[in-house]
């Protein structure tokens, strides 16, 4: 005796049942795995953006004794330096640091301007500091575009696009500079 046709039709349900089950769980933590490696990937530029910032008060100040007239620019990356401080967002941070680059590159154009300055041993050391925190930080950017650019794949082709909206996950944003940054800033000594 032989399998009855709706016996066979109940195996291959439940077959392919467990199947989409064993790959929905697999897509499922491929999310979650990607998903902390983005926010570990943000966590980083968070840290290498917060060392910027606390090396720019000691930068300002070198700068402030020398170029007192360019009270602009120091008031610029104060209030780029408040507002990374009140972001709350990747988003909102990503914003308000490429203002504090910005800032920084306007202040950068106006210390070419004066060698006594380029001169002194204090401020040297803290370029090179900066210096090597922009490059940390250009690091991290690419590292986390990468993998936004792997979890976003990953959520568009199917069929993880269906098992993302199943489980509720959504596009990650990359972290884009914005128009402003992209210009070359103008400084004008009156």
């Amino acid at each position: 005796m032989g399998i009855s046709t709706s016996k066979k039709i109940l195996i291959g349900v439940v077959g392919i049942a467990v199947i989409l089950g064993i790959y929905g769980v697999s897509t499922y933590n491929s999310f979650v795995g990607l998903n902390e490696k983005v926010n570990n990937a943000w966590a980083q530029i968070d840290t290498d953006l917060q060392r910027r910032y606390d090396l720019i008060p000691n930068l300002v100040a070198s700068v402030k004794g020398i170029a007192a007239q360019e009270r602009e620019v120091f008031t610029a990356i104060a209030d780029a330096r408040t507002r990374y401080a009140g972001a709350t967002t990747p988003e909102s941070r990503a914003q308000a640091a490429n203002q504090v680059e910005s800032s920084l590159s306007r202040l950068l154009v106006i210390m070419e301007n004066y060698p006594q300055l380029r001169s002194s041993e204090a401020f040297t050391g803290l370029m090179v500091q900066l210096e090597g925190s922009e490059n940390r930080i250009a690091v991290s950017r690419k590292d986390y575009n990468n993998i936004v650019a792997t979890f976003n794949t990953l959520l568009k082709r199917f069929p993880g696009s269906v098992f993302g909206r199943v489980f509720g996950f959504s596009t990650r944003t990359y972290f884009e500079i914005t128009n402003e940054a992209r210009e070359t800033p103008k400084v004008e000594f009156n």
